[in-house]
């Protein structure tokens, strides 16, 4: 039996489990807010054209209206200065957003403290418990934040010295860039940098060296605790829009229920 077949015959007796990994896109979406004098991106919304009337008498249609970076999406290196003349979204090859899936989980420290950033102790104390990070495959921070992923206001959990979220430390971000031949990282949190990143040299570093070094980033992840440490396959689907620096994207895991 070939690995296609085995795969089609593992979903078939559902010994493979798909597991969605991507928050539902709609108006109430939580989003990234930047602060003045940055402008925005739009919210996603969808704008009635037909439905089954004198406009379209057989059909209901919508035309969308959003931002790239809005939902469950992945960061395309030209998103970034240092990725300038990287993939866009549309270019990505397609066997790089097909890969193993490593779990890190950080949910004590986070409860603890929600600026909590990963550092390569922490992945070199993973590794040795798990292995070696995978290549091609994809590092992925379970933070807990996704239970916050239907609630603007915690979502992206701002005061007045600015938004407190979890992430990857600068040091680390270069070392996941420049030392590995992961894929990208993904994250639970708004965006791939942490609430504080600003604060980080370089600013928001894991921008910076990953899509500098032509790793991709993942936001707004769902049901990581349903996931295993290691052993899950990740599938990463944006749509391929030519010239973008990111893509609202479906995100499945496939894993392999013990026998």
């Amino acid at each position: 039996m070939t690995a296609v077949h085995s795969l089609m015959a593992g979903l078939a007796d559902t010994s493979v489990r798909i597991v969605d990994l991507t928050n539902p896109l709609s108006s109430t979406t939580p989003t990234l807010k930047l602060p003045d004098p940055f402008v925005n991106l739009i919210d996603f919304s969808l704008d009635k054209v037909s439905e089954y009337d004198e406009p379209g008498p057989f059909w209901k249609h919508h035309n969308i209206h959003t931002g790239e970076h809005v939902g469950t999406h992945i960061d395309a290196p030209i998103h970034w200065i240092s990725g300038r003349e990287g993939h866009d979204v549309a270019t990505i090859p397609p066997h790089r957003l097909i890969g193993p899936a490593a779990i890190i989980d950080v949910r004590a420290q986070v409860e603890a403290d929600p600026d909590f950033l990963l550092q390569v102790d922490d992945i070199h104390a993973w590794e040795s418990e798990n292995g070696a990070l995978p290549t091609n495959g994809w590092l992925l921070l379970r933070t807990g934040w996704d239970r916050f992923s239907h609630d603007q206001e915690a979502f992206v959990n701002t005061d007045e010295t600015g938004s407190h979220t979890p992430g990857i430390s600068a040091e680390a971000a270069k070392w996941i860039a420049e030392e590995t031949a992961l894929s990208g990282i993904g994250v639970e949190t708004v965006g791939i940098d942490a609430g504080r990143g600003a604060e980080l040299d370089p600013p928001f570093p894991v921008h910076y060296h990953l899509l500098g070094n032509d790793k991709y980033g993942i936001t707004s992840l769902q049901n990581l605790d349903q996931l295993p440490a290691v052993g899950a396959m990740l599938i990463v689907a944006p749509l391929p829009i030519v010239g973008g620096t990111a893509s609202p994207s479906r995100v499945y895991a496939l894993v392999q229920d013990e026998a």
